[in-house]
């Protein structure tokens, strides 16, 4: 990806990111914040209009030769010949399913023929379950399951420990790009580079960063990568990209006929037809933010370099929102988990903390009675939550790109006396 130089990047004009989601025009929101982002992002109209006029105009089976099929077939291309852009990877890499939970589950069955027994898997303790569980079940086939583990103090990975536990029987490392309750960045290419070493294979979920950044799989140096567009301001699918060389070696998942077709070698059933061709939105969502950032400049940029584009405006503005919460967090003593770095290219606006002054009910609680919608919980992160001694959860407050500073100062407001 090639980004504008920040002397020429603009500031992202909030106001007009906003009056691209309808939530904010609905009298029933008006009064209320939106702070659990990490557990589904609001949809701008692009991914509305897509979707109501599929089924408006074209739920039917598609593909057929009849005006409607061929529109439902033309619909759901489009969707697949733009979301890949979001990997920056070709089409044939990248596949549709109805969440990264079942494509990942998907995933860990096509993998295992690959496998003797004896052979090494290795995942963290900081990961979603998503990104944990289907792979620890292969211990129940034969597979040695090691576990990459936090610190316990704030919840971070460190490289050194992965070097450790890697042996010339890895065959696979599952890690998180960023958990969705630490929110910190983890070294993705240089956790490729280790694995690579020993000839194995790296799957990241990066359900939890893709809301904030711009995914590059060939500068990652991954080779399966995993998220969900009903957190990156989409309906409910999952994506995974999968290197094209690997994919020919994965077992078929789907039926028998369908082995020589890439888009269905890992989707065991038919996809949601209105929700894939919706997809396609949010690649029309950021077009529109870069033409109205950047008009005409920088049209021959490729859609890869348009959307790097957009979310270098994402990560200024986000930057905004996140340092004053976690500056007034940490001058309250409260624990957070991960980095306590304000900076964009350290970790995620996703902030999650424990207090001792105040349980995390009666917090989550207190703000929804200000008007502010935040979480507790351990957020499909049960191991991480019981690796920090946290095993009653912890307070998320998680942020995107077109939330406020106006409403970072009311949460900040609502949790002073709490705090």
């Amino acid at each position: 990806m090639t980004p504008p130089s920040a002397a020429s990047r603009p500031e992202l004009d909030v106001g007009y990111v906003r009056s691209r989601f309808p939530a904010f025009s609905q009298p029933e929101l008006a009064d209320w914040v939106h702070f659990e982002n990490a557990g589904g992002s609001y949809v701008p109209h692009r991914v509305i209009d897509l979707l109501t006029r599929f089924y408006t105009v074209s739920k039917v089976q598609p593909y057929g030769p009849a005006g409607p099929a061929r529109a439902a077939g033309e619909a759901m291309d489009r969707a697949r010949e733009l979301l890949p852009a979001t990997f920056n990877a070709d089409p044939d890499e990248v596949h549709f399913g109805p969440s990264t939970s079942q494509n990942t589950y998907v995933l860990a069955r096509a993998i295992r023929p690959m496998l003797d027994d004896g052979d090494e898997v290795i995942v963290t303790n900081q990961d979603h379950e998503a990104n944990i569980g289907s792979w620890r079940r292969l211990a129940d086939t034969g597979i040695t399951v090691r576990q990459w583990s936090v610190d316990s103090d704030d919840g971070l990975l460190d490289l050194a420990d992965l070097e450790a536990l890697l042996t010339e029987r890895t065959r696979l490392v599952c890690v998180t790009h960023a958990s969705n309750l630490a929110a910190t960045v983890n070294p993705v290419r240089a956790i490729a580079d280790l694995v690579h070493r020993v000839e194995g294979l790296l799957v990241v979920d990066g359900v939890s960063w893709a809301p904030h950044a711009a995914i590059d799989v060939v500068e990652l140096g991954c080779d399966i990568y995993l998220y969900s567009t009903y957190k990156t301001y989409g309906p409910h699918q999952g994506l995974l990209y999968c290197r094209r060389d690997l994919l020919d070696r994965l077992a078929n998942q789907s039926h028998y006929f369908n082995e020589s077709k890439p888009e269905a070698r890992l989707t065991p059933a038919g996809p949601d037809h209105a929700a894939v061709a919706a997809t396609a939105g949010i690649v029309d969502y950021y077009e529109d933010l870069h033409h109205h950032h950047f008009g005409t400049d920088g049209g021959d940029r490729s859609l890869v370099d348009r959307i790097g584009a957009v979310y270098d405006l994402v990560a200024a503005h986000e930057e905004e929102l996140m340092a004053p919460l976690i500056e007034f967090l940490v001058a309250k003593e409260v624990r957070i988990l991960g980095s306590t770095s304000t900076s964009r290219s350290v970790r995620a606006p996703t902030i999650a903390f424990t207090s001792d002054r105040s349980s995390g009910p009666t917090i989550v609680d207190a703000l929804a009675a200000a008007g502010i919608g935040i979480g507790h919980g351990d957020f499909y992160a049960k191991r991480l939550v019981e690796a920090v001694g946290a095993p009653d959860g912890v307070v998320r407050i998680s942020m995107v790109h077109y939330n406020t500073i106006e409403e970072v100062r009311r949460a900040i407001a609502a949790l002073d006396p709490l705090l």
